[in-house]
């Protein structure tokens, strides 16, 4: 069977140039259709913005001078502004000032009574570190920490209750010095960490430290402290050995 071909090449190539560009026609109408469309709705959205804080913006200077039209203004607002914190303020506090009440009710009676050089209150790790001397050495020294373990908070009034002043104590380092009268002492220091009742206000009752030997009412925590408690830190003479 014979085929003729009757559209020359010339013809052919021209139709497909045709059917290429009428393709390219229509990619560009569509590419083009969808950028207008985002550009009318970027205009649409950048006018409601306008018109959003423009009506805000009237809002607010509209009660702005409302309130610029109340007499003495700023002293009003201050004073209610303070007045409405205390009572949370007064509710959240601590009586930091009881770690002293403290450290007088467990030390031990002569001859291992302590002298303290440096009292650290550490509120977000809840913890008390002590340092200082025992002119009795390591017996003055566990007497201490016996009785640390044994002394009680006692809580009383409506939601009464009695915790463990330390569950452990943390133990540093230990060494033999000489005091401020050139006699040996023992240095020491350790840490242990403390319930929350020792440092919170009670309203309705009150707040005791109870040793062993001795019970010490610290609702207020105005007991004095005698001078002889604290002492300067003594100068370090030779390691003996650390405290396990």
């Amino acid at each position: 069977m014979i085929e003729i071909n009757l559209i020359p090449s010339v013809k052919r190539d021209l139709l497909r140039a045709r059917s290429i560009r009428n393709r390219v026609v229509s990619v560009s109408f569509l590419v083009g259709s969808a950028s207008v469309a985002a550009v009318v709705a970027l205009a649409v959205i950048f006018g409601g913005q306008i018109a959003a804080e423009a009506v805000q913006n009237g809002s607010i200077k509209d009660k702005g001078n409302k309130l610029s039209s109340i007499k003495d203004l700023n002293k009003v607002v201050t004073i209610q502004n303070q007045l409405s914190k205390i009572t949370s303020q007064h509710d959240s506090k601590k009586i930091n000032s009881r770690v002293f009440d403290v450290v007088s009710a467990v030390n031990p009676p002569a001859p291992n009574d302590i002298s303290f050089s440096t009292v650290k209150l550490d509120p977000e790790a809840k913890t008390i570190t002590l340092e200082g001397t025992a002119a009795n050495g390591y017996s003055a020294l566990e007497t201490l920490k016996k009785t640390i373990l044994k002394t009680k908070i006692k809580v009383t009034g409506d939601k009464s209750s009695e915790v463990s002043l330390a569950e452990s104590i943390q133990n540093g380092n230990t060494s033999f010095g000489e005091n401020s009268e050139g006699k040996k002492v023992l240095q020491f220091s350790f840490s242990f960490n403390y319930p929350d009742e020792l440092l919170e206000v009670s309203r309705d009752g009150s707040v005791s430290i109870v040793t062993p030997t001795s019970k010490v009412d610290v609702t207020d925590s105005r007991q004095s402290i005698p001078d002889s408690l604290f002492k300067k830190e003594a100068t370090k003479k030779s390691s003996d050995k650390e405290n396990k």
